[in-house]
């Protein structure tokens, strides 16, 4: 088993930027890729940012450019930076680690972008 525990969501103006923090327990060995997912009231969840155990990133679209998905084997944390932040940034954050045969979520944490 996994644990994740995000951390670092909060309310900022647009514009600003905000860091999340990722903490992985638990099974470490196991996790290869991680990633974040975002979900805004009324929407399904949607990716946001991917990076492999070797360091390669994959972003959508949506935050290319503004966003910067990052990992720390060693301490067992990811991170995403997040720069000029929109309102429709707006959402629960959800780190997200692919193990064996199965992925693991964290519970989230709350990013409010205001106009």
């Amino acid at each position: 088993q996994v644990q994740l525990v995000e951390s670092g969501g909060g309310l900022v103006q647009a514009g600003g930027s905000l860091r999340l923090s990722c903490a992985a327990s638990g099974s470490i060995f196991s996790i290869n890729a991680m990633g974040w997912h975002r979900q805004a009231p009324g929407n399904q969840r949607e990716w946001v940012a991917s990076i492999t155990s070797g360091g390669y990133t994959n972003y959508a679209d949506s935050v290319k450019g503004r966003f910067t998905i990052s990992r720390d084997s060693a301490k067992n944390t990811a991170w995403l930076q997040m720069n000029s932040l929109k309102p429709e940034d707006t959402g629960v954050y959800y780190c997200r680690a692919n193990g064996v045969g199965r992925s693991y979520w964290g519970q989230g944490t709350q990013v409010t972008v205001s106009s």
